[in-house]
């Protein structure tokens, strides 16, 4: 397993991941409507590259195969946070979990922030974060539940 920067050419690949991760995985949770209002595989393929470039995510591969992906924001957002469904409970996501508090002490953050599926709350719970409030999204007129998760970084505290 391998963790790296995003490069170009990588585009269609997380969207791979994207996809199975909310269609495969996230599925278990929210219903066939919010799924393809979420995830849908007609998503503008330029929309998406020009995504993925803004956020710079961390990827993870395994054997050559982009397993997951997932970026850290300079105010200590995460907004994108994916494992694809083909490498569900092998790592991935605690290895790029462990990236971004990495990259987070080194750019000096205080708390990690994200909006989170029901789906992942769990992890995310693991891994220290709390949910701070329970939201409804709006994604293409379907609304979905959300929670905004927190991490205080301050050591000792």
């Amino acid at each position: 397993m391998e963790i790296r920067r995003f490069k170009s050419g990588d585009e269609g690949a997380l969207f791979q991941v994207f996809l199975s991760a909310v269609h495969d995985i996230a599925s278990r949770d929210y219903t066939v409507e919010q799924i393809k209002a979420w995830a849908p595989a007609d998503f503008p393929p330029e929309l998406w590259a020009s995504r993925m470039r803004e956020l710079q995510p961390f990827v993870v591969e395994v054997d050559g195969d982009i397993a997951g992906y997932a970026d850290i924001q300079t105010n200590g957002y995460i907004d994108h946070f994916f494992v694809s469904g083909a490498y569900p409970r092998q790592g991935v996501g605690t290895q790029l979990m462990n990236r971004i508090h990495e990259q987070a002490q080194l750019i000096g953050l205080n708390e990690l922030t994200s909006d989170v599926s029901q789906t992942a709350q769990p992890f995310f719970s693991h891994h220290g974060f709390h949910v701070v409030e329970q939201r409804l999204l709006t994604k293409r007129g379907v609304t979905l539940q959300s929670g905004l998760m927190r991490k205080d970084l301050h050591h000792g505290t």
